[in-house]
This record gives C-alpha cells, structure tokens and sequence, in this order.
C-alpha cells in the first residue's frame, strides 16, 4: 500500500461536510414489521446542493452541523436528560438534525415533502395542522384531516411502549415527545400513515409516524421532518422489515448532487462489477444503552508509513456505555476519541512537508498552509482506518483533506471528540455501504456514487 496519496487541488471541492389528529377519529395499531416486498430506490439530496456557496462556505457550513450533531450524539450518548418545553417531563436527548434529504409523500392523497435522514435515531415524524407551534417548511403542513388513510395511534398499542417518552392522551392517543439536545424538539401524537416512496412511488401503508404539532428549532429547516433509519423498533429500516439498506453519497460537484438509498432486496448489495476495491465487511456491535446506533469496533489507523499502535480500550464501548464508533450519514466529520486523534494529529504533522496554520475560521483543528506558489496537485500522507475482521478503510485523499482555495488552507477533516467517536459522511464518500440489520455486519467498498 502506498504510504503518499495525491490530492488534486483544482478539483477538490468542500462535499457534505459535512399532531393531534384531525377530523378523523380512527385509531390502528400497525404492524411492528410491514415488511417490504422486493427492493427500493430513493434518491438523497445534500441539504446544501442547491446553495449558491462557495467552496469556503460549504465546509464552514457543514463544519457547523457537524459540531452541532456532535454535541447531540455526545448529550444522549453520556444520557444527559433534557427538559422539554421548560415544564418538568425529563426526555432522552436524540441525534435530529442531518446532512441529507430524502422525498417523501404522505397520506390519500399523498402530499409531498422533503425529510431528513437519519442513521442515529429511530422516529419518523413530519408537522401536522393544526400547529401550536411550528417552524416554517417550503411545502404545505400535513392536515391529518384530509387523508382518508390516517389514523392515530392508541396508548395499548406496542409502539406506543416503543417510544423513549410517551404520555397517554385524554382521548387514549399516543403522545410522544423527541428533544435534540439544544431546545430543538418535536411533540404530537404517534399514528399510521401511507407513506410512498420512490420513482416507482412505491405505496407502504400502515407506517407509524410522529405527527408532530409542536416542532421548534433550527436544526429541522432544511426538511419538514425526519425519516429515523437507526436499530430502533420505530425507525423506517425495523417497520419495513428490512434484512439490509445501503446507501452511496456522492460528492456535492456530481451534477444533481443526488446519492442513493437502497432499500432491501438484491438493491442493497454491492455490485462487485461497481466497485473499485475489494468489498470489506466488519461486525455491527451492539450498545444495550444506545441500541439505536450502528457501532463498529476500530481496532488501528494508519497515516503514511505509520501504523498508530493505541490501547483497545481507546475506541472501546465502556461499561457506562459511552466511548465506542459508530458510522453516521448525518455528521460530516469524522470524530475520534481525544487519546486516538492526538496520535492522528501527531503523524500528519510529522509527515506533512507544510507548515499548520490556524483553521478556526473554517471550523476544524489540523489545518496546512499550501505550498506559495500555485501547483496542480500535493502530496499527502495516506489514512487508512482499520477494523475488527480485517476490513480496512482505504481512504482518497479527498475524503480526509480539503482545500480552502482563497486562503490556501488545506485542512484535515477530522475532529477531536469525548464521550463518542463518529465516522462521518465526507469519509463515506464514493464509497457504497451496507448495513446487513439481520447479520449484523457493515459492508463498504469504493463505487462513483453517481454512477448506481
């Protein structure tokens, strides 16, 4: 393996950084698994592909979400409990805000709108009329009273039970209440919908959703919900019933900036005639206190010629249930537990042939000046993250390292982090991976994203 990867300066370009019911009465209990018959497609849209933005702006951006996110996973990682709406219900902290968007339409007849999605949390959940509060969305509000398919659902129900904090309305509704660890929340009742996605527009009836009539902060304005893919029983990848999903995330100069979600069937595997490598598999590993994240064990990192030798106790899930990895589609960067990433930062700075230079204003730590004079392409040393099982994430060079053209920065995108570390999406780039629920690996090899 060569220790040096090139860089294209020209071409690096900043990528994904980084209700109460209506009318109707009807209440239904849905399947716990309504499982879904042969595969499906949907396509992601960075929350940033129709920006205007210039190369700084985006990683600024994306760097902002991230350190944001971050914060949230942390707070429900330690169990730090939230306040909800200044009263005195105490509510686990979720992961909420994402990097991507997905189309969804709801309801008979079906309304559309856009939907963050989620690897780190479970609930499904869109604004609903008649709002007590609601943040504003560039499509029509959900009005449970003018879909003939709606119904809530009732407290006796074993969704109900599913959820982290539930209450149990006058009219035996379900209610819920979802808080993101920055006042950012999202209250209403749990119930079914047809919800329908896809080219194919592919009709799933009987989904249980939060029908949020009380929604606030700024972490959900790029879409009118959230589409939770976690391990949880409520996220859309357990009611569908989906032995595996996968997902490939292009980079945002791919023309449309959309990437795939493949939903079940052969769809979710990986076309050894796509990609480039080798396919690496790990084993998904399981948090009894965060049993919605996808963990991962990551056993060594290599930069350059160097192999970073650290304690297993280093990436390790702790008793306590914080530490631990886990791969995030919604974070940019990726995140490494502060003893990990010092020994990171040490041997790129040891093996970069440029001078660091102060990367606050971009909002990352490890940032290099360019070289004075304009070249075409620079030299950077290598990273390769490994994991349990042999599997080794062979990363380009644009997946670590990002030019800020106007200054000549050239920054690392990776963070230090406490409590929890992250593989982020600019890592997951033109890579496609798959996350095998029912065999409880993770599988990823190097595909053009743009080309499934």
């Amino acid at each position: 393996m060569e220790s040096v990867a090139r860089l294209l300066l020209v071409v690096a370009v900043v990528v994904a950084a980084a209700a109460s019911g209506g009318a109707l009465a009807a209440t239904a209990t849905p399947p716990h698994h309504l499982k879904l018959k042969g595969g499906l497609r949907v396509r992601l849209t960075h929350v940033d592909a129709h920006g205007n933005y210039s190369r700084l702006q985006l990683l600024q951006r994306a760097a902002r979400r991230s350190h944001h996110r971050m914060s949230r996973l942390v707070a429900r990682a330690t169990g730090v409990k939230a306040v909800a709406g200044g009263g005195d219900l105490q509510v686990p902290v979720h992961a909420g805000n994402g990097e991507f968007l997905m189309d969804v339409a709801i309801g008979t007849p079906a309304l559309s709108y856009a939907a963050i999605v989620d690897t780190g949390s479970d609930l499904v959940w869109t604004q609903c009329k008649p709002c007590v509060d609601c943040f504003k969305q560039s499509t029509p509000v959900f009005d449970p009273s003018s879909s003939s398919t709606y119904a809530t659902v009732p407290c006796s129900s074993a969704l109900c039970s599913d959820l982290p904090t539930s209450t149990c309305t006058s009219a035996s509704k379900c209610g819920y209440t979802y808080t993101y660890g920055d006042a950012s929340s999202t209250q209403g009742v749990l119930a079914s919908e047809t919800f329908t996605l896809g080219k194919e527009k592919k009709k799933l009836p009987g989904v249980a959703f939060g029908c949020g009539d009380t929604n606030e902060g700024d972490g959900f304005t790029q879409g009118a919900g959230l589409v939770g893919l976690g391990r949880g029983p409520l996220s859309l990848v357990s009611q569908l019933g989906l032995d595996k999903f996968s997902y490939c995330l292009t980079s945002l100069d791919d023309g449309d900036g959309k990437s795939p979600l493949l939903l079940g069937g052969s769809a979710a595997a990986i076309s050894e005639s796509a990609a480039t490598a080798p396919v690496q598999t790990t084993p998904l590993v399981k948090n009894p206190s965060q049993p919605s994240f996808y963990y991962v064990s990551l056993t060594g990192l290599t930069v350059g010629s160097t192999r970073i030798t650290l304690p297993a106790s280093a990436f390790a899930i702790q008793d306590d249930g914080t530490g631990g990895v886990i791969v995030d589609s919604g974070t940019s960067i990726t995140y490494l537990e502060l003893q990990g990433y010092r020994a990171l930062k040490k041997a790129f700075v040891a093996q970069m042939a440029l001078p660091t230079v102060d990367g606050s204003e971009i909002g990352l730590d490890l940032c290099f000046q360019g070289p004075a004079k304009g070249v075409d392409e620079v030299q950077v040393p290598k990273l390769v993250l490994h994991f349990d099982g042999g599997a080794d994430l062979d990363l380009p060079a644009e997946n670590y390292m990002v030019l800020d053209s106007a200054s000549g920065a050239l920054c690392l995108t990776v963070a230090p982090s406490r409590g929890l570390s992250i593989i982020g999406n600019f890592q997951q780039q033109n890579f496609q991976f798959v996350y095998d629920v029912a065999g409880d690996t993770l599988s990823f090899a190097p595909v053009q994203c743009n080309k499934l």
